[in-house]
């Protein structure tokens, strides 16, 4: 990602976080809309506090982005404890889809195409690392 896409990212994010619980909400929806069967993950999840560590566990990945080097060995651990769960590669792509329609709707007209790409390269890094992560732990 350049400084830019992360400057964007951070900003933008900014501009959700303080609506972060209703935003994630709507992810969700999104989400169980685009893939109802994803919705057999949450099973017996108190779907609240899930919203808040997702709110949380995005801040934290967001805040990490200039500091790759502590942050890519995280999101691949994360990665294996996912795929432990069954997460496999599609479920990636369902879930970036369901985030950057979240954040178009949240953003409005702050939904540029600059800021389309930044988050397109940001849901990206993280995907990809959680799925290395996923690989490693297949390989072993």
């Amino acid at each position: 990602m350049t400084p830019q896409q992360i400057q964007d990212v951070t900003r933008t994010w900014a501009m959700v976080a303080p609506t972060a619980d209703a935003a994630v909400a709507l992810f969700y929806e999104r989400l169980f809309a685009i893939d109802p069967a994803l919705r057999a993950f949450f099973a017996g999840t108190d779907l609240p506090a899930q919203r808040r560590k997702l709110a949380a566990a995005l801040a934290t990945v967001l805040g990490g982005l200039d500091r790759l080097d502590a942050l890519l060995p995280a999101l691949a651990d994360l990665g294996r404890r996912h795929a432990r769960l069954g997460v496999v590669d599609r479920h990636y792509d369902r879930v970036g889809e369901a985030l950057l329609w979240t954040l178009e709707q949240g953003l409005g007209a702050a939904w540029t195409d600059d800021v389309h790409a930044a988050w397109v390269a940001a849901y990206g890094l993280v995907a990809d690392a959680m799925r290395t992560g996923d690989d490693a732990r297949l390989a072993a």
